[in-house]
């Protein structure tokens, strides 16, 4: 065990889990990454240089030796800010940030810059080309033979097959198919072999008529000046010559023949003299000045005129645009090769035989059903009916309320419900509701429904079970037009073990996207783990990242389960206070690092992207920048909290809970806070075999008619209250999984075959948010968002907690010109309770989980609603606030006038 130097431990969450950090106050706004829009070309000599440019690296390694040089960068800034002095924390912090250096060499060297590493999706997969064909691109490197079979081809493993060598596959083992669209009959072949057809822009615009020989003709007389075309409409007659001098029958016969070549000078000078009577407008001004020295380049010396017209000429383009057709042409012409809507699977031949798959970059699968296997589908729909945007995104809001949602139970009915149908009902709910985002669960396509979403099939595609990448794009165009932020649950931390539809033994090996042998399962859930340590598996999840962003416009992602990647043992470990548990053999740096990369690529490509970490095991840095040695997430969530208020309400009395306890855990770190993502309850305890809090609350109502109204008493009480000091109590961000707004009775049971495939408790009964003890949550739910909204609550700083007394099991805290006073006791309430506040003034009542309309019972009469403080010191406080608290209520009071004495 190391210990710490600094003279207290770093304090640590209530779990014992983490660290306590303070979070960086603006996202990455400083990097090192620069993704050019432009490429400039500048061409010097090498030899005459060579000493120089030994000198420049000789000094930029030297520079680069000590990453704190580095303006901007030190991989341990954000220990050295808190004071934490661990050595082997840091070396290894140090370590990872080198590695991560040539980790950027490394995809430098195989790609232009990071934006195009990042943008993966512009090249594999199936995508049309201009020249009347379809390529596809794969990752297969066990692979031997590739091809595409689908109902195009009727399913034909050798008639859409790449070539073979360098054309058909490269040494990386990406696969390239040509698919070339077929001639319909009766038509001629294109007189130009790169024929290009513009099939988006003016798709309807159709062949202009001229033939190739006639536009090449106009930009020889409209763009060439005289003389100019000479080698252009003759453009083999050099090398002919030079043939015939040496090849041809008076050539030289021999070595000795042939004699020595004369040097570039004297051939120059030899053809000026030749050419000296040849008229001007045949020979460029242009004269060349050898200096004489090894290696060097030749100067180029022209007149002034004549250089400022030739820089002024722009490249001949138009010309060739004019040789493009319209979308009309193509298809009068042409049958498309891979029809928009056709099914297909990319076809492997391996080492143990003939495989068939889903491509890995297939945005639209089918997944397998009722015996079939699955498939892609092409989704290519005509320009007419290509989905256009409407709304702009929302602007990122000074506190997230975020409504977490999953798409296949939104409906009231016992079937999957739809994008659609989640766009015209859920939606306008959720603006209603007061939430200002939405955080969508099990988007990307998955086999099997009652995994939640969470076994991945296939990174790229919308399930196909909630409709169509159109559909999708509605959803979330409709959620900007309402002002809310969308959020996809993303799970890059592991994927679905099966072979016939994911990415498991893709190409017959087991060694493709995932770690071979015990390490490329996951040890409790049987989910395959990737090498993220390959620089081809991170294109892969990189690009993934940014397709989303791209494509379909989402503003955000909580990246699901970062213990399962981060440790080698998927987070089933005990922990210790010590920050060897961050940095031992057990921690694997490739997937710190493709985290770092996440974040870093993310942030530069899309400058309002918001990206959030659900980890158990709190990481040290997490939201930490990168250039100060963190992983660079904007927010990270409180898991503590939900299992917190779980256990209490399951097993603990209501006069033996702790204050303390609950006050600790919410706030979770002080350091930290304000990036800290806090819910009440979440989906796990209601989907994964857990109980929601009302069916825990409300349930035994149900089986007690006689206590039936004080049962549901206490548990409108408890549900207002759990919900008001976990909402006002933590950071920038508050999370509610769909239902728990207004405490939906029952938990969610996904269809199965334990079940019998039942829909009966997959879907959300919203008839209840009409009526009775559902109808009083709600609308005290939604008084609490339009709290937020209207006065920024969770915008006013941090909340300062100065009054916490287990006896009485009162909590009170102040959060800017707001007061929350809480009174968790079950049977006591206090006429006069005082709790301090340092400013003296005039308090009003802004919100009472007491009234009539939430469900309460209006103790707390309209005379009380206004109270002024008293000059006497409590809870550390300057003044004091002398207020009636019933039991099992909270108040919230705003400094409305302020007493100066």
């Amino acid at each position: 065990m190391i210990s710490l130097s600094t003279p207290t431990k770093p304090s640590l969450h209530p779990n014992n889990l983490r660290l306590q950090f303070r979070p960086h106050n603006g996202r990455l706004r400083n990097t090192s990454l620069n993704f050019p829009r432009k490429i400039k070309l500048k061409i010097t000599c090498f030899a005459a240089n060579q000493p120089n440019q030994q000198r420049q690296k000789k000094q930029k390694k030297k520079t680069m030796s000590s990453s704190e040089t580095e303006p901007g960068i030190d991989p341990v800034g954000f220990l050295t800010r808190l004071g934490i002095s661990d050595r082997i924390f840091a070396q290894f912090l140090r370590e990872r940030y080198k590695a991560l250096k040539d980790l950027k060499d490394e995809i430098l060297r195989r790609h232009m810059n990071f934006r195009d590493f990042c943008s993966g999706f512009e090249l594999l997969g199936m995508h049309r080309h201009l020249e009347h064909r379809v390529d596809f691109m794969d990752w297969g490197p066990g692979a031997r033979y590739g091809a595409i079979v689908g109902e195009f081809n009727g399913w034909s493993p050798t008639e859409n097959a790449a070539r073979e060598g360098l054309f058909g596959h490269d040494d990386y083992g990406y696969w390239f198919i040509i698919l070339e669209d077929k001639l319909r009959e009766g038509e001629k072949p294109d007189e130009l072999y790169f024929q290009q057809y513009n099939y988006v822009d003016d798709y309807d615009k159709g062949d202009n008529g001229m033939s190739a020989e006639e536009i090449f003709k106009k930009a020889n007389d409209e763009y060439w000046e005289p003389g100019e075309d000479r080698f252009v409409n003759n453009r083999f007659e050099v090398p002919a010559k030079l043939y015939e001098e040496l090849f041809g029958p008076n050539g030289p016969q021999t070595i000795e023949e042939l004699g020595e070549m004369a040097d570039a000078e004297t051939r120059y000078k030899q053809w000026k003299e030749q050419h000296k009577d040849d008229p001007p407008s045949n020979l460029p001004p242009c004269d060349v000045i050898d200096q004489g020295k090894p290696f060097d380049i030749f100067n180029v010396i022209t007149t002034p005129e004549w250089t400022e017209k030739f820089r002024g000429k722009t490249a001949p383009i138009p010309y060739w645009l004019e040789t493009r057709k319209g979308r009309l042409a193509w298809l009068k012409k042409y049958i498309p090769a891979v029809p928009h809507g056709s099914k297909y699977r990319l076809y492997f031949n391996t080492p143990d035989g003939p495989l068939e798959r889903v491509p890995a970059w297939a945005t639209y699968v089918q997944p397998e059903g009722e015996g079939k296997q699955a498939y892609a589908i092409h989704w290519e729909p005509p320009p007419e009916s290509v989905y256009k945007w409407k709304s702009s995104k929302p602007k990122v809001p000074k506190s997230l309320r975020i409504y977490e949602c999953h798409v296949g139970i939104s409906g009231s009915e016992q079937k999957i419900s739809t994008f659609a149908e989640f766009t015209k009902k859920v939606l306008p709910h959720v603006k209603r509701a007061g939430y200002n985002a939405i955080q969508l669960i099990g988007i990307p396509e998955h086999k099997d429904y009652f995994t939640v979403g969470y076994r991945v099939t296939n990174f790229f595609a919308v399930s196909s079970r909630y409709g169509t990448p159109d559909d999708f794009k509605h959803l979330v165009d409709e959620a900007h037009g309402l002002g809310l932020l969308v959020f996809l649950d993303i799970v890059h931390s592991y994927a679905a073990a099966d072979q016939m539809v994911g990415l498991s033994h893709f190409d017959g090996s087991n060694d493709c996207y995932f770690h071979s042998g015990k390490r490329g399962y996951h040890k409790h859930w049987g989910t395959r783990m990737f090498k993220y340590g390959d620089l081809d598996v991170l294109q892969f999840l990189l690009s993934n990242l940014n397709w989303w962003a791209t494509e379909y416009q989402v503003d955000g992602f909580q990246f699901h389960s970062l213990a399962s990647m981060i440790y080698t043992h998927n987070g089933f470990a005990s922990f210790t206070n010590d920050l060897e548990d961050y940095c031992n053999q057990y921690v694997d740096r490739d997937a710190l690092m493709y985290l770092i990369l996440a974040n870093e690529f993310l942030h530069i490509l899309h400058p309002n992207i918001i990206t959030i970490a659900e980890d158990a095991t709190y990481y040290p840095g997490l939201c930490e920048p990168v250039s100060q040695g963190g992983l660079g997430f904007d927010y990270y969530v409180n898991l503590s909290a939900s299992d917190m208020w779980l256990s209490l309400l399951d097993s603990t009395p209501d006069n033996e809970w702790s204050m303390n306890k609950i006050a600790s855990t919410l706030m979770a770190n002080r350091e930290y806070a304000e990036k800290m993502v806090v819910y009440a309850e979440n989906y796990n305890q209601s989907i994964s075999g857990g109980r929601s809090f009302a069916e825990i609350l409300f349930g035994a109502a149900d089986n007690d008619p006689s206590g039936r109204k004080e049962l549901l008493l206490r548990g409108t009480s408890l549900h207002k209250m759990i919900k008001l000091i976990t909402f006002a109590i933590g950071g920038l961000a508050y999370l509610n999984f769909m239902g728990n707004e207004f405490g939906h009775p029952e938990s969610v049971e996904f269809p199965m075959h334990s079940n019998d495939f039942s829909f009966s408790l997959a879907n959300r009964r919203w008839e209840l948010m009409e009526r009775g003890v559902h109808h009083d949550l709600f609308s005290f739910d939604k008084e609490l968002m339009a709290l937020d909204e209207s006065e920024c609550i969770l915008a006013k700083g941090l909340p300062s907690i100065h009054h916490v007394n287990d006896a009485n099991m009162v909590i009170s805290f102040s959060r800017g010109p707001f007061l929350f006073i809480f009174n968790f006791h079950p049977s006591k309430s206090y006429e006069s309770y005082g709790v301090g506040v340092d400013e003296a003034g005039e308090y009003s009542v802004i919100l009472n989980t007491d009234e009539v309309k939430y469900g309460g019972q209006g103790l707390l009469k309209e005379d009380q609603y206004l109270q002024r403080t008293i000059s006497r010191r409590v809870d550390g406080q300057r003044n004091c606030l002398e207020v009636f608290l019933p039991s099992r209520t909270a108040q919230v009071y705003k400094l409305t006038r302020i007493l100066r004495i």
